[in-house]
Parts: structure tokens; sequence; C-alpha cells
């Protein structure tokens, strides 16, 4: 039986190290004020219905994992929507806050449309076929130059021979060519990980666009995860540097549409909060609404 699983655990008396995420190097690379305001200012970002699917989307197949191999059915998997939401939102009352004013249909609309992508995910493999090796699996390690990488794996499944897959599960509406981009760099950034824990470059990485019902899957090899690495080195540089000083200078794209902080962006006649220092322990840190796109 599958379960959530870690390669490092870290010691609850221990504080953690500043670490670089995916979700946080991509902010950067995007933006570096948008990591700027949910790193260091951690402000909060009321969350879309869309992106609370998500979430709900990937906890149920996390479950569907959980389950003996002969029951992982699509009915089985939609069985577990209402329970997992209901766990989801006791521990978050603002998420479900945003169904307050919802009759009891509304709500049920919103859980069909998290059944249509579980039956898309059904299209796209059997899951009674996998036996995964961890599913939200944590990963953490320490590159050579003393960046520490850290991040969540939605699925990896080890053949027996011993090559690795990761898979990862898209349920977002971002446009596709920069929401392609952004999932590679999530991925190759789980390779790396990967590659340094264990030894050896993962076989496959593998993306499900539940929304469409369509899978991407690429093969790196470690002369490109190598580059990869060196990337992430730099983007961490350049954040230590910012960090400093506190210039995190906003970069105008079209994914500004998407951002929840034009008011105080100066590229859209904001005012910047003060800003707070360097924080710590940790400006590197996920949530579930990073890992439910």
């Amino acid at each position: 039986m599958t379960q959530t699983a870690t390669e490092e655990t870290v010691p609850a008396t221990r504080v953690r190290r500043p670490a670089l995420s995916p979700s946080r190097a991509s902010d950067f690379k995007q933006c570096p004020l948008l990591y700027r305001f949910r790193a260091v200012d951690r402000l909060p970002e009321t969350p879309t219905r869309a992106q609370l699917r998500g979430t709900l989307v990937h906890s149920v197949l996390e479950r569907l994992f959980s389950l003996p191999q002969p029951e992982r059915l699509p009915e089985r998997a939609k069985e577990l929507l209402e329970p997992a939401w209901a766990e989801l939102s006791a521990d978050r009352a603002e998420w479900a806050e945003l169904f307050a004013a919802d009759d009891e249909n509304q709500v049920a609309e919103w859980l069909a449309g998290a059944g249509k992508l579980l039956d898309s995910y059904f299209a796209l493999e059997d899951p009674r076929r996998l036996d995964p090796e961890a599913c939200e699996l944590h990963v953490e390690t320490e590159l050579d130059s003393g960046v520490r990488l850290r991040g969540y794996v939605d699925r990896l499944d080890v053949a027996p021979t011993g090559e690795i897959r990761v898979v990862d599960y898209k349920t977002g509406t971002a446009p596709r060519e920069i929401g392609e981009a952004k999932a590679m760099f999530q991925m190759k950034f789980y390779a790396v990980v990967l590659w340094r824990l264990r030894g050896s470059v993962p076989r496959q990485l593998k993306l499900m666009y539940l929304t469409d019902g369509q899978s991407l899957a690429y093969t790196p090899d470690e002369p490109e995860l190598r580059r990869f690495e060196r990337t992430l080195e730099a983007i961490w540089q350049a954040i230590l540097k910012a960090g400093k000083t506190g210039d995190f200078r906003p970069s105008p794209s079209k994914l500004c549409d998407w951002c929840a902080h034009q008011s105080r962006c100066p590229s859209f006649g904001g005012t910047l909060p003060e800003y707070p220092g360097w924080p710590e322990p940790d400006p590197g840190e996920e949530t579930p609404l990073d890992r439910a796109d």
C-alpha cells in the first residue's frame, strides 16, 4: 500500500534552514516582486475555487493510491470527494468561507467539476495497474554549493529495475505555453533533487493535464540536469542579494492579469509595503495551493 513519504525527516526541534522550492523559484524567475510578496512579506492570497478544486483532486488521488489496487475505481474516487473536502475545509476555515453563501446545489456542482477531473484522470491511466513508491513525497537535499532544495512530488513510480518516473497532476487553466514552461521547470527541479538524493537521473518526467485529458512525458539527461542545477544556484544567489537590500523589482508580463497583488505593485500605480527584512527560518516553503495547479 502506498503511503505519503519523505526522503529526509527533519526533527521538529531543529529550525529548518532556508531553502528553495520549485514554486518560489518559479515566482522569482517570473517576477522578483511576486517572490517578495509571497515569501518575504507573506501576504495572504484568497484562493480561487479552481485552485481549491485542484487541491481537492490532488488529495483524492493521494487517498486513492492508499487503497488496495482492485478498489481504485472511478466511483470509489468520487466517493472520496466529499470526505476529503470536509477534512481540507475543516483545517482551513477561510477556504470553507468561499462557499458560505452557496446553496447545496452550487456546492454539489463544484464537487461535480472535481469529479470530471477525476474522470479525465481515469481516461489517462488505470491506477489498478500501478504501484507507486510514494504520493505527496517530501524531498529535500543540499547541493555541493550549499543551496538547499525542497519540494513535494505528487507521485513517484519506481520500476522493479530501478528506473524512476516523476508524475505531476495539473488541474489549472494557465495559458498553455506559459503553463507548460512553468510545469517543466518544476519537473526539472524535482529531477535534480531526486538525482542528488538517489544517484540516478529519473527515467521519465510525466505531466498529466486533467482539464483536457492529455499527458506529456519528458526524458531528462545528466548534462541537462547539471545545467539546470546551475540555474537554480544562480536564482538562489539572486534571491539572497535581493534579500539583503530589499530590491525585489517587478517584472511585468501577461501573467500580471492573474496576480493578487496589483494594488501594491509600482507597475500598476501601487505603493510597496515597508520591507520587513529577510525572513526566518524559511522563505521557500510551499503551500497546498502551490501544488494544486
